[in-house]
Formats: C-alpha cells, structure tokens, sequence
C-alpha cells in the first residue's frame, strides 16, 4: 500500500489583480520526503506555503493534503507550519502555549520531548516565562517547539533560520532531520541554499515559477535561482 503524497498541487495559481505572485505550479512531495524550497524574497515560496498551511485562498488550481482537499479538516490536522515572524499569545507562558497547542491537537501536552526541545534550544529557564516579551531569537525558537510539539505528517517551514543565533540554527537542523527520519514530510522554504545538502530533493523558483526540480548542487542551485 502506498500513501497519499502529503501534498499535491495541479495548476496552483495566486495572484492580486494584475499582478502574478504564483504561476501554475505542479508540484507533488510525497509522504516523509524532506524538501527544500529555494528562492529569493519574493519568488513566490511563502505564497505558497501559505495556501498549502490553509492561510491564503489561492486564485486557481487545485491543492491536496495526504490526499485530502485543502478545506477538509483533516487537511490541516495533519500538517503544522512554522511561519517567518512567531505569533505568540501575549498572556500565556512558553509551557502554557505548548500545553494548549499540543492538546488543541491531539498531543500529549509539555510531555518530554517538548522539555528536550526547550533545553537543547536554551529555553530550559525561561518556560514559565511569557514569549511575548522575548527577543527575536528567543521568540523564534519558541515557535520551533510549538510547531514540533504537536503531531503532524507534514510539517511546513518558512525561512526558520531569520534571526536565530548559530547554536539555535544547528538545533534546528538536527530537529528537522530527526523530523524527517520519523517519517514526516517536510517542506522548508530558505534563501539559504546550503539547506540542500540536507534534503531529499530541491525546488527552486524565481518570479513565481519553478526553475529546477530535482537532486542539486549548491551551485547548481544558486546558479538557478541567480544566487
């Protein structure tokens, strides 16, 4: 038995009047592969992320998640999404938003994989603190645990490496590997191209178009997106 690919995108569209952020894209990424999407700003990666997380109704196409339509609820229970800038509760604590993330979904709540992430990302002290008020970086990393600290099968990632310090980025990458030998599929959107060595496959687009699918080279890659 094979598995429905965790995404499936047919002739997926957006634009904003006459302007085109997303050309008609075909784009499958089967079940537990790992993904890098790579482009510079404005070449269309979070536009897409986006309407694949369920936030940005696309203009045209269609878009399947684990073989569910992308309005069906099963869609987005499946998938988790690390967004470019965190969105944090103001009143909740770092434990208190892992605790209602992870149960809003299923999860066992701040078990101890979630006290091993806030250790291995320097936030062992500080959760019973409010995230709020944290500086970037810490707030970044913060947004790691609680789009890890759910369960998912799909697990979306907008430029994640903005604004952490080198140790949080190492931590990162080990999570996403660990991530990704679990079984779930991964799709990272970067313009840091060195994520390719990484990944199972690279996706390279430039103005709203893929330019290159396949296995790269760091300078293949950079050579493609005009890096």
């Amino acid at each position: 038995m094979t598995s429905a690919p965790a995404i499936e995108s047919r002739g997926l569209t957006k634009t904003y009047d006459d302007i085109v952020a997303l050309h008609p894209l075909d784009l499958t990424v089967a079940a537990g592969e790992a993904v890098a999407l790579i482009g510079h700003n404005g070449s269309g990666k979070s536009t897409f992320l986006r309407m694949v997380a369920g936030l940005l109704e696309p203009s045209g196409g269609d878009l399947e998640i684990a073989g569910f339509d992308l309005s069906d609820v099963e869609a987005r229970g499946t998938t988790s999404y690390l967004p470019d800038e965190p969105v944090l509760y103001d009143d909740l604590s770092l434990r208190e938003h892992v605790e209602y993330i992870s149960r809003l979904h299923g999860g066992d709540g701040f078990d101890d994989y979630a006290e091993g992430m806030c250790e291995r990302l320097g936030l062992a002290e500080r959760v019973d603190d409010l995230p709020a008020r944290f500086s970037r970086g810490l707030r970044q990393k913060t947004a790691i645990v609680l789009a890890l600290a759910r369960p998912f099968s799909l697990l979306l990632v907008d430029e994640p490496f903005v604004g952490l310090d080198q140790p949080g980025k190492l931590v990162l990458l080990d999570l996403l590997d660990e991530v990704h030998a679990d079984g779930a599929a991964t799709l990272v959107a970067t313009h840091d191209p060195s994520y390719v060595d990484r990944v199972d496959r690279s996706v390279a687009l430039r103005d709203g178009e893929v330019v290159f699918d396949g296995r790269a080279t760091l300078d293949q890659v950079l050579s493609l997106v005009g890096g």
